[in-house]
């Protein structure tokens, strides 16, 4: 596998049929009205198309080692389309899908734009460098077994076969297939794209039977249209808040702040854990890369303003209420911190996101706001 190998095959065999399958999902967007994509038909992935000269059947590998003039994955794939079984009449084209470069040395460069005929002659100059000793070895290697088969294809087969082939090259890895899937949809948040692609995935897998497993054009166009509709946002809508707790190493971390110390002065130590938990969630939250980051933060400031005008007030009748310093300060960060957030358009912000704003508010020396009421 490309990024180096994994001691667990199971892993890599998974990892592997994963990016054939991402293969197979990014031709879905392609496909037309009538066509459908394929997996383990004819091969790793097909394009089955009304129009047999418009189908394409590709065979695809992940590896990190370069692609060279012996190299296994050559060989095994032309062996795999010279099979009788396998009817290379119903593919107008042949794809060899790698991540792969060409090696430094080999003959295979030019493949793509030269004919069928001179690609014959590149193979043949390939199979003449075996020596008559590699060839009638009593256990030849892998690669000179599949090209031993190869070479001895009837040449008028192997012709038709070699002119169909395309060896597609440096081809992206899964996590740039992921990016490119991505960039497909239209009208979806940026912070929403990983649940469409999941969605896709997930859909892909499940189109699976021990039959077949093939994607038609209309099921996957559904599709789409149906995580379009429930990802994309039409009103702006707040990050998630989870009610962060934090941690005593971060209590101890952030004690010496001032919205920390303004509720240490009131004697109201047991709510610093769950003030400095919404703190720092709230200022998670802001230096998120969301795809509406620039209209959370205008909005944020505008929502804190508010906020600070409703504590204003509610402080100035704490004041006049007043009987005990600190039980009237206790009274009044309950208050505060308790109250329901205020509606922000159509949207109620979870309140852990008010209360953090509160307490931010707090680290404001031009604000000059404290919990501590003095009649």
């Amino acid at each position: 596998m490309s990024g180096g190998q994994t001691k667990n095959a199971a892993l890599t065999t998974a990892l592997a049929f994963h990016y054939q399958m991402l293969i197979g999902l990014d031709k879905c967007f392609s496909l037309e009205e009538g066509q459908s994509v394929w997996f383990e038909k004819d091969g790793d992935v097909s394009l089955i198309s009304p129009d047999a000269f418009a189908s394409t059947q590709t065979e695809v590998k992940d590896y990190a080692a370069p692609l060279t003039d012996h190299h296994e994955n050559l060989w095994k794939t032309f062996k795999n389309w010279l099979d009788p079984e396998f009817d290379h009449t119903k593919y107008g084209v042949l794809v060899l899908h790698t991540t792969q470069a060409f090696g430094t040395t080999t003959r295979l460069k030019d493949w793509n734009t030269i004919s069928s005929e001179q690609r014959l002659e590149v193979l043949k100059a390939i199979f003449s460098e075996r020596t008559d000793e590699q060839l009638s070895a009593d256990k030849p290697s892998d690669v000179i077994k599949l090209q031993k088969v190869v070479m001895a294809s009837d040449e008028l087969l192997l012709k038709s076969v070699l002119g169909k082939v395309t060896l597609f090259t440096q081809a992206d890895n899964a996590q740039d297939l992921e990016k490119q899937i991505h960039s497909k949809p239209v009208g979806i948040p940026r912070n929403n794209l990983n649940s469409y692609l999941h969605g896709l995935v997930g859909f892909v897998y499940a189109e699976a039977t021990q039959q077949s497993w093939s994607i038609k054009h209309h099921e996957f166009v559904a599709k789409c249209e149906e995580l379009t509709a429930l990802l994309c946002k039409k009103e702006f809508t707040f990050p998630v808040f989870s009610g962060y707790e934090a941690s005593e190493f971060e209590v101890e971390s952030h004690q010496d702040r001032p919205f920390v110390q303004k509720i240490a002065e009131i004697e109201h130590h047991e709510m610093i854990p769950d003030a400095v938990g919404n703190w720092l969630e709230l200022q998670n939250s802001l230096i998120e890369e969301l795809h509406e980051s620039a209209l959370y933060k205008d909005k944020t400031i505008t929502y804190q303003n508010q906020l600070v005008k409703r504590y204003k007030l509610s402080h100035s009748s704490a004041q006049l209420e007043a009987t005990d310093v600190i039980k009237s300060s206790k009274l009044l960060y309950n208050k505060t911190i308790g109250e329901q957030p205020l509606n922000m358009g159509n949207d109620i912000p979870p309140i852990e996101y008010k209360n953090g704003l509160i307490h931010d508010a707090m680290e404001d020396e031009e604000r000059d706001l404290k919990w501590k009421v003095e009649p």
